[in-house]
């Protein structure tokens, strides 16, 4: 990134390997997102019913504090993923 002489607007360059693993950990994110959603309101309704409180409501809101944990992970794993990757500036 380079700013930009007279403004405070940064200039970005993405090479095309970037922008496929950016977009490749993006749809994990999401998907990660999506289902960790779906896990607390399931898990949510279960509390309305007792006997489904201690089983599958309980397992559903473990499953989903563990899965946040996946999020950083996969934020890590792209900045590590990316760091990898040759300066797309040079020449060869």
């Amino acid at each position: 990134m380079q700013p930009k002489n007279s403004t405070n607007d940064l200039i970005v360059k993405f090479g095309h390997d970037e922008l496929i693993i950016h977009r490749r950990y993006e749809v994990l994110s999401i998907i990660n997102d999506i289902l960790l959603a779906l896990w607390f309101i399931i898990g949510s309704i279960c509390f309305f019913y007792t006997g489904t409180v201690l089983d599958i409501g309980t397992s559903l809101f473990l499953a989903g504090s563990c899965q946040l944990l996946i999020r950083p992970v996969i934020r890590l794993a792209r900045s590590i993923h990316l760091q990898h990757l040759p300066d797309s500036s040079q020449s060869y």
